[in-house]
């Protein structure tokens, strides 16, 4: 079993930045694909940025160009620097750790608690 812990969310004004950060129990963290995705009131969860065991990075267009996913694997921690934020990038933002897509099929597929980002006008 692991466990997803994610920190560093909260209230911050427009322009502002924020660092969020996932720190992950198990033996699995190594090899898994790390993922940050978030959900608006309303809407339906969406991928943010996702990094691969060999740091491989991905970002979805919301918030590409401001924002950068890493991962330390000494801590087990993966981070998501978000900067020049905006009043719609309000959301819960949920770490995600799945198995490497190279597998063909999820085996397994971890999410933590979610931490609330919410951005002011």
């Amino acid at each position: 079993q692991v466990q997803l812990v994610e920190s560093g969310g909260g209230l911050v004004q427009a322009g502002g930045s924020l660092r969020l950060s996932c720190a992950a129990s198990g033996t699995i963290f190594s090899i898994s694909t790390m993922g940050w995705f978030r959900q608006a009131p309303g809407k339906q969860r969406e991928l943010v940025a996702r990094i691969t065991s060999d740091g491989t990075t991905d970002y979805a267009d919301s918030l590409k160009g401001r924002s950068t996913i890493s991962r330390d694997s000494a801590k087990n921690t993966v981070y998501l620097q978000m900067n020049t934020l905006k009043p719609e990038d309000t959301a819960v933002y949920y770490c995600n750790a799945r198995n490497p897509a190279t597998w063909g099929v999820v085996k397994y597929d971890y999410w933590g608690q979610g931490t609330q980002v919410t951005v002011s006008s």
